[in-house]
């Protein structure tokens, strides 16, 4: 005799959908960002020694297993519904991970992302909040920011890449970050905006029955790459005239050459944009944000430069 449907829901989810529900390999993006912010704030290696690396070994799994994937439980709770067009091997819609455990998996985290967020002070408390508030605010009813091809994508550049940042400055300052790291830090959350959209094009079917007003569904593809194209590379644009003005002209070059090899990888996808855009995701996206790393670094020099003169 089978199992009845009705006590489906109490069945426990295995530990491999589970894994796969909060999607360790969106997790590299929000800790490199971490590791940007703490770099920039000037912390070395033999300063860490000293005490700090309980704040950074925290920071860094509430950037990626905690939050993000606290984020990707919550985007595919709210999502189970488009994923069943899009993506019905996932692990809600397949059943794999049944009943609402979706949603307590979601919620017991983001429990556990503010609970580690009160062990690294006011700053990192304070961007733990923010990025659980955004997390949900993204994906849930009634706010449900995904639906906005502009407010979506915005939101999640802003906590893959600017709070990161931010908290990692943060945390290893002990305060608030200086204003060049939040201006940089900002710029480059502005710029992944336009890797969202690109994101979004995987699932075009699904939107549009769903009713997300993705770039890509109310631009076209075509329209929407071009977006993307030009929102990566203005902040990058910014960026490179900024270190240039602050006296870092190496790093500004480096980003330069790096954003130039972007361009021609742009160029490329733009032949054919809703089937290049996930290449694009893994070329052109890797030289953006290895440019992070290079303008943290010029960062951590304005930092150093700045305790020594005593600015």
């Amino acid at each position: 005799m089978s199992v009845s449907s009705d006590l489906q829901p109490r069945a426990l989810p295995a530990p491999s959908a589970v894994l796969e529900l909060i999607k360790p390999i969106t997790w590299f993006p929000p800790m490199w960002a971490f590791a940007c912010g703490v770099v920039s704030s000037g912390a070395t290696l033999g300063g860490l020694t000293s005490g700090r690396w309980p704040e950074l070994l925290l920071g860094v799994l509430l950037a990626g297993p905690i939050v993000c994937g606290m984020s990707q439980a919550a985007n595919d709770w709210c999502d189970r519904h488009v994923d069943a067009i899009n993506e019905p091997h996932r692990p809600i819609p397949s059943g794999r991970t049944p009943g609402r455990w979706g949603l307590w998996i979601a919620l017991i985290m983001s429990v556990l992302a503010l609970g580690g967020g009160a062990l690294l002070g006011p700053w990192g408390f304070g961007a733990t909040v923010v990025a659980v508030l955004c997390a949900w605010a993204y994906s849930a009813e009634p706010v449900r920011l995904k639906r906005s091809g502009w407010w979506g994508p915005g939101l999640v550049g802003l906590c893959y890449e600017g709070l990161p940042w931010f908290t990692g400055a943060a945390v290893m300052s002990a305060g608030a970050p200086s204003w060049p790291i939040v201006i940089i830090a900002g710029l480059y959350a502005l710029g992944a905006h336009g890797i969202m959209t690109l994101n979004d094009f995987k699932a075009l079917v699904g939107d549009r029955a769903m009713g997300v007003r993705s770039l890509p569904v109310t631009l076209g593809p075509e329209r929407a790459a071009r977006v993307a194209c030009w929102v990566m590379a203005g902040p990058q644009i910014v960026v490179i005239g900024l270190l240039l003005w602050w006296g870092q002209p190496i790093h500004a070059a480096i980003i330069a050459a790096l954003l130039g090899l972007q361009a021609r990888a742009m160029r490329v996808m733009l032949r054919d944009p809703k089937g290049l855009a996930p290449w694009y995701n893994g070329a052109g996206v890797t030289l953006y944000v290895a440019g992070m790393m290079v303008a943290a670094v010029a960062l951590r020099n304005l930092s150093i430069s700045g305790l020594e003169t005593g600015l």
